[in-house]
């Protein structure tokens, strides 16, 4: 018998002030059975960099062909792909022929800095990605309840998270942006 998803229930409030968008979110992510709470987390924080009326939790681990998060127009184009983690190579390839734009977010300390050294050269050369590193993400697991309540800061690239029991910053990195034609 397959193990289920466990589902988890987010309020997230973003303040983006580099992007100028500020909203409220009720969120419910399903936890894979082998997802890690610090992934699921990161998918958390995905969600409040990029956020949109229309960004959705995708089936990610579930799923071989969906991201973590996306967003789809009206008329079902993909206009953004977001793979969380350390995504193979030929996934960003292929992602980056179906949508409009993609962004991996890596985590996971010298782990996501020896990805970055193995798999760069190729996806420099991507027009339409973007890859960003979030560095400690630990202290993102003492933010996870299966009901929380997350703020997120956003402003000159630096990240305020507070939850329930405390708050936190990130740093995200910009390893590499979408090029402009």
């Amino acid at each position: 018998m397959a193990l289920k998803s466990t589902i988890y229930k987010a309020e997230l409030q973003i303040a983006n002030m580099d992007r100028h968008y500020y909203a409220q979110h009720s969120l419910t992510l399903a936890k894979h059975p082998s997802e890690t709470e610090e992934r699921l987390m990161v998918r958390l924080i995905a969600f409040a960099l990029f956020a949109n009326d229309a960004l959705a939790f995708g089936k990610g681990l579930s799923e071989d062909d969906e991201p973590d998060l996306w967003q789809k127009d009206l008329t079902g184009a993909i206009e953004l792909w977001i793979n969380v983690g350390l995504p193979d190579e030929r996934e960003i390839r292929k992602a980056c022929g179906r949508a409009k734009q993609v962004a991996v977010v890596l985590y996971g300390g010298r782990v996501a800095d020896m990805w970055w050294q193995q798999n760069s050269k190729a996806l420099l050369k991507l027009h339409n990605l973007s890859v960003i590193n979030l560095p400690d993400t630990e202290a993102l697991i003492q933010a996870c309840t299966r009901g929380m309540n997350v703020s997120s800061t956003i402003q000159d690239g630096q990240m305020l998270v507070g939850h329930d029991t405390g708050s936190f910053d990130l740093t995200p990195v910009l390893l590499k942006e979408p090029s402009t034609y």
